[in-house]
C-alpha cells in the first residue's frame, strides 16, 4: 500500500497547488481555511453530512455490472459507478452539501457558484432551496445555449443564473466572474467551487466531499468481483473523466494506496490532440497559475489562456485540479483523451446496450473503457466513474447527429460546439 499525504499545510500538492489570491480575498480564505479545519472532523457535522447523503442524495449510489458491454466487447469486465443516480443527477452534489453545511456554520446567507455543463448549478440551486440560503449561479452563455435544461433547472430552485458574456463564454469566465462577485460580497458571501481547483483549501475540501465516491466503491468491489468469480478484490483500473476534475478524485483518492489498480484520467481530446481544439491541460498544457492555483493549463508562448474545445460543457475547461497535476507527475495516474466522436459513440453505445443515457462528460470515460477493455483479460476488471446522466444533453447529442429534436439549441438559433457547417 502506498502511503500518500496530500497535500502539505500550505495547500500544495508538490509544486502546484497553493493559493493565489487578491489581498481582497485573503481574509475570506483564511475564515474558510479555519471552518474547515474546525469542522472537517467534528463529529457532528460527520453525521449530519452523512444523514444527507443517505437520506437527501440517496446514498450510496450503486455499482453495475455492465455485463452486455463486457461480454460484446471481449476482455476485461466493465463496472459502472452510478453517480448519474444520485438527486439531481450527477456527483456534484456530495461536494456541494459538505460545503452548504460550512455556509451555514459560517453564518453566509447568499451563495454563488460557477458551472458549465449546469450540475453543479443545479446542484448548489438544490441544496439553497434547502436550506433557504440565497443562491447566484454564473455561466457561460455558451453553456446557457447548449444546456438550457440545466438552467431551467436552477431557475425552478429559485436561483438566479447569470449568463456570462466575457472571454470564451465557458467556463474559465464563468468562475472569473464568480471570483469578482466574491470580491464584491466577501462579508456575506460563501462561493461553493464546484471542482477540485481555486486556492487552498479548495482542492483538498472538495476531493474529501467526493470522496465518498471511491470508499464505497472499495467496499462495493469485493462482492461484485466475487460475483464473477474474479478473485481479485479490487478493479485493475479505474476510469473517470477529467475536466476540473472532481469527480475523478473522488474515485481516484480512496484507491491512491491500492498500487495495482491503474487510475486513469480521460480528458476532453475534442476534435484531436493535434489540432488545437480540445480541453487537454495535462496532455497539452503546462504549468501555470489559473483561478487561485498552480497546475497544467492551456496558454499560449505568452501566458494568455488559449481557448477551449469540447462537446461537453463540463469538460470545456483551460485547468484542472492540482492534484491530479501531481498524480500525473508522480506516475501515480494516467491521462490519456477521448475525442468529441469517441464520446459521442460512446454515449449511443451505453444508451443502446445497457439501457442508460450517460451525460457527454462521463461518456469519454465510457469511451476509453471500451477501448482499453479488449486489451485485457475477462478476469479483469475495469471501474468507470459514470458521473451524470445525460437529459441535459439530448439537444446537442440532436443536433450532433442532426436529428430532429424539439428542444435543439439550433432551434434558437444557436450552434453547438462539434457541430459541421
Amino acid at each position: 500500500m502506498i502511503d500518500y499525504q496530500q497535500p502539505d499545510a500550505s495547500g500544495h500538492f508538490g509544486r502546484y497547488g497553493g493559493s493565489f489570491v487578491s489581498e481582497t480575498l485573503t481574509y475570506a480564505i483564511n475564515e474558510l481555511k479555519d471552518a474547515y479545519a474546525k469542522y472537517q472532523h467534528d463529529a457532528d457535522f460527520l453525521a449530519e453530512f452523512k444523514y444527507e447523503l443517505a437520506h437527501y442524495v440517496g446514498r450510496p449510489s450503486p455499482v453495475y455490472h455492465a455485463a452486455r458491454t463486457s461480454r460484446e466487447l471481449g476482455g476485461a469486465q466493465i463496472y459502472l459507478k452510478r453517480e448519474d443516480l444520485n438527486h439531481t443527477g450527477a456527483h456534484k452534489i456530495n461536494n456541494v452539501i459538505g460545503q452548504a453545511m460550512l455556509a451555514k456554520r459560517m453564518g453566509k446567507p447568499r451563495i454563488i457558484a460557477e458551472t458549465g455543463a449546469g450540475q453543479h448549478g443545479v446542484a448548489t440551486a438544490t441544496i439553497c432551496a434547502r436550506y433557504g440560503l440565497e443562491c447566484v449561479v454564473y455561466m457561460g452563455s455558451e453553456d446557457v445555449k447548449r444546456q438550457s435544461p440545466n438552467v431551467y433547472r436552477m431557475k425552478l430552485l429559485g436561483a438566479t443564473v447569470v449568463p456570462v458574456e466575457s472571454g470564451s463564454k465557458t467556463l474559465k469566465d464563468a468562475l472569473n466572474e464568480a471570483m469578482r462577485d466574491w470580491v464584491a460580497n466577501v462579508d456575506n458571501t460563501f462561493y461553493i467551487i464546484g471542482t477540485v481547483a481555486g486556492p487552498h483549501p479548495y482542492p483538498m475540501m472538495v476531493r474529501d466531499f467526493q470522496s465518498v465516491i471511491g470508499t464505497e466503491c472499495l467496499t462495493q468491489m469485493p462482492e461484485m468481483l466475487a460475483a464473477q468469480g474474479i478473485a481479485a478484490t479490487q478493479p485493475d483500473a479505474v476510469i473517470a473523466c477529467v475536466g476540473g476534475g472532481s469527480n475523478a478524485m473522488g474515485i481516484f483518492h480512496p484507491y491512491i494506496p491500492y498500487e495495482n489498480t491503474r487510475l486513469i484520467g480521460v480528458e476532453a481530446a475534442g476534435e484531436g490532440l493535434d489540432t488545437g481544439k480540445h480541453s487537454a491541460s495535462l496532455q497539452r498544457g503546462s504549468s501555470g497559475v489559473l483561478h487561485g492555483n498552480r497546475t497544467y493549463i492551456l496558454q499560449d508562448d505568452n501566458g494568455q489562456i488559449t481557448e477551449t474545445h469540447s462537446i461537453s460543457a463540463g469538460l470545456d475547461y483551460p485547468g484542472v485540479g492540482p492534484e491530479h497535476a501531481w498524480l500525473k507527475d508522480t506516475g501515480r495516474a494516467e491521462y490519456v483523451g477521448a475525442t468529441d466522436a469517441e464520446a459521442l459513440a460512446a454515449f449511443h453505445h451505453l444508451c443502446r446496450a445497457e439501457g442508460i443515457i450517460p451525460a457527454l462528460e462521463s461518456s469519454h470515460a465510457m469511451a476509453y473503457a471500451m477501448k482499453l477493455a479488449p486489451t485485457m483479460r475477462p478476469d479483469q476488471s475495469i471501474l468507470v466513474c459514470l458521473s451524470g446522466r445525460g437529459d441535459k444533453d439530448i439537444g446537442t447529442v440532436a443536433d450532433l447527429d442532426g436529428v430532429d429534436f424539439y428542444d435543439r439549441p439550433s432551434m434558437r438559433g444557436h450552434v453547438v460546439k462539434g457541430v459541421k457547417a
